[in-house]
């Protein structure tokens, strides 16, 4: 093809995109994307492909980079590579994680590319890859449902996101289907910084809704909101939110954590002698919430004591203190077991109900769903996903604060009460 030629065909491909921008652009300042409950594992995906990490400094998938001359079609799913000079490059080597040591290969392919190790969050494996950018179009929504009537992404035909690509050998232990692993992290490279730095109107902040089941998808919003529920169309969830500050450990922190000032059973505090110089870290990789030893010792000692009227039943790894599940009641009509209170920073309280607490394990038994961490944690708390379901949590990042509900079962709706009649391809 004549150099001249290529090159009109290059620039009227431009001036395409850049009408598709403009036509598309959409009136709302947030999106909404489904997130579903893998049966087997227990683990949270975004569209059932993309296992949605807090921790990650970037997204990685299973995805082949197109070295040609030439640009490909949209359609073809094409993939071009970073080269080692770029910001995003240098943005993504700021967030080396020691575990996964980068390979220095260079030599061999000059700057062309931009080499990484990402890690898999479960099986905790590392593979060499390399960044690449994708195109993403994100639909709007005005709280109630994703965009219907108008039919208009929330920004053009396709936004430019980095992303790594990795090989399919990474994919093990994700869930069956999954084929990326989806960054939501303090990263400026993660999905919601990304989808704030590209597009003005969306705000620094989203929220997570977990469903606790594998049959009706949670949700997740990229924006400020507003936020309704089909059980409830005039409320938004802002308004039932409390807040506490949020964490930063130091400028390349990737996780979200806060501070607890102390832990109670049916508003009784529970005698610790160090929670409130501990982090509290949240986690959508595991599965229940891990204390350490002390901590964790004496939250069972509470409970026990103050559920010491219910019939006890052999332990069933990995929980070490079970009930008769018929003398507790069951999930749909609320547990019958005490409070846990978590007292934040800010004198608010994470209440973990027992919908939240207890755990069915088949033959008559629930267990407290809580697990003994060691005594060598590196926070003191990690709450997981089972805590974290029904609950709605508002990461503002640009004010560093968490928004958090406490269970929605209590108030009567769930995390999987937004409507997904409409779902866009996204």
């Amino acid at each position: 093809m004549p150099l001249v030629k290529l090159l009109i065909l290059i620039l009227l491909a431009s001036l395409y995109r850049d009408v598709l921008f403009q036509g598309y652009t959409s009136r709302y300042n947030t999106s909404a994307m489904p997130i579903t409950k893998d049966a087997k594992t227990s683990l949270h995906t975004l569209f059932n492909y993309s296992l949605i990490d807090l921790d990650a400094p970037f997204t990685w998938q299973d995805c082949v980079i197109h070295n040609g001359p030439v640009a490909c079609g949209l359609e073809e799913g094409c993939r071009f590579p970073v080269q080692c000079d770029t910001t995003f490059c240098k943005e993504a080597h700021s967030y080396n994680n020691p575990k996964c040591p980068s390979l220095n290969i260079t030599s061999k392919y000059g700057c062309k590319i931009c080499a990484f190790t990402p890690l898999n969050p479960i099986s905790k494996s590392c593979k060499l890859s390399q960044l690449t950018t994708i195109l993403m179009t994100f639909w709007g929504t005005d709280g109630h449902s994703p965009s219907s009537s108008a039919h208009y992404p929330i920004y053009g035909f396709g936004s430019e996101f980095v992303v790594s690509c990795a090989p399919s050998s990474l994919l093990k232990s994700l869930p069956e289907g999954a084929h990326s692993v989806e960054a939501f992290s303090w990263s400026t490279l993660a999905l919601p910084r990304q989808v704030q730095n590209i597009i003005p109107n969306v705000a620094d902040k989203f929220a997570l809704c977990l469903s606790s089941s594998s049959k009706a998808p949670g949700v997740t919003f990229l924006g400020e909101g507003p936020f309704y529920f089909t059980s409830f169309p005039n409320l938004d969830l802002r308004s039932i939110l409390s807040y506490t500050p949020m964490i930063r450990k130091h400028n390349t922190s990737l996780g979200y954590y806060i501070r607890i000032n102390r832990i109670s059973i049916n508003g009784i505090s529970i005698p610790l002698q160090s929670l409130k110089s501990g982090s509290v870290k949240l986690s959508t990789v595991v599965p229940y919430t891990k204390l350490r030893s002390d901590i964790y010792k004496a939250l069972v000692y509470s409970f026990a004591m103050a559920t010491k009227s219910i019939p006890r039943m052999k332990s069933v790894q990995p929980f070490s203190f079970c009930l008769k599940s018929s003398a507790v009641g069951s999930v749909e009509k609320g547990f019958r077991v005490p409070k846990i209170g978590l007292e934040t920073e800010s004198g608010k309280i994470w209440t973990i109900s027992g919908d939240n607490s207890m755990k069915r394990v088949g033959n008559g038994t629930v267990c407290l769903a809580f697990i003994d961490g060691g005594l060598k944690m590196k926070d003191v708390i990690v709450i997981g996903m089972y805590q974290m379901e029904n609950n709605f949590l508002f990461f503002d990042l640009g004010n560093q604060k968490l928004g958090f509900s406490s269970s929605l079962l209590a108030r009567g709706t769930s995390c999987s009460s937004f409507n997904f009649t409409y779902v866009p391809e996204y």
